[in-house]
């Protein structure tokens, strides 16, 4: 695609952080690449946080994505568990930035209305309409699903002043 712009969407987390790239022309959507990064539940939270950030810039590397898009997480009620997402989190945001990414943020309802018209859609709804989005596109994951409905999202709201806003603050 001429103009197109490449958009890495990340869906963070410790255990599975999932990942999905596309190209966007104008209104027109390519399904590029998709995954997830894994640690070991095992493995110090330290190693764990250098493999997933090792991996992100290894994947931005091999893939050169022009922009990313990250999901802001909710708070779990488990605060042991939130405190690790959110270090997880703050790795999903620091490689893209490392590597000169604009990186844009948006809720979980943002990425529902704009992938499925509606911002309570569930996950099963989401993947559905990534795979009509996307024709071809590898959805083994759902982390990998949701990375790609955060970078659609992201493309569909990327020529708004809302989402050159995002881009500004990260």
């Amino acid at each position: 695609m001429s103009g197109a712009v490449r958009i890495l969407g990340l869906d963070p987390g410790l255990t599975h952080t999932g990942w999905g790239l596309i190209e966007s022309a104008g209104s027109r959507l390519r399904f590029l690449a998709a995954g997830a990064v894994s640690t070991a539940p095992a493995e110090a939270l330290s190693a764990r946080l250098v493999a997933l950030h090792k991996a992100l810039s290894q994947l931005i590397g091999q893939w050169t994505p022009d922009e990313a898009a990250v999901e802001h997480t909710y708070v779990n009620k488990n605060p042991a568990a939130a405190l690790k997402l959110g270090q997880a989190r703050g790795v999903v945001l620091l490689a893209p930035a490392l590597a000169g990414l604009p990186v844009a943020e948006y809720q979980a309802m943002e990425v529902k209305r704009a992938v499925v018209g509606t911002g309570h859609a569930d996950k099963q709804q989401v993947q559905e309409m990534v795979k009509r989005l996307l024709p071809g596109a590898e959805l083994r994951r759902a982390d990998a699903a949701d990375a790609l409905a955060i970078a659609i999202c992201h493309a569909h709201h990327r020529g708004t002043g809302a989402a050159l806003a995002r881009l500004m603050r990260a």
